[in-house]
């Protein structure tokens, strides 16, 4: 049986997971820590199911929540604009 995750979270095609991991050091000892993989599953044009996965540490997760976030922000404040320009448009 391979590595099973510690714990998931689901969200529509969107699933992350976290892992518990081992390696072993120079001295011969062994540390532990925990990795995140976030993965996104989807049909193809075909009906086959496909999926992307990225691995993370801990330390890429608020790094991945700011780009989200400004990502997130940049497609709101467009389209914003985009409906302004329009209702501009119709009022002239």
């Amino acid at each position: 049986m391979g590595n099973r995750p510690i714990k998931k979270f689901r969200a529509g095609q969107l699933e992350a997971a976290i892992w518990f991991n081992e390696r072993k050091l120079k001295d011969d000892s062994i540390v532990g820590f925990k990795t995140v993989s976030l993965q996104k599953s989807w049909k193809d044009d075909e009906g086959i199911w496909r999926e992307a996965v990225i691995q993370l540490r801990k330390h890429d997760i608020p790094k991945v929540l700011v780009l989200m976030q400004k990502t997130m922000e940049e497609l709101l404040l467009s389209q914003e604009e985009k409906e302004k320009e329009e209702e501009d448009e119709d009022e002239q």
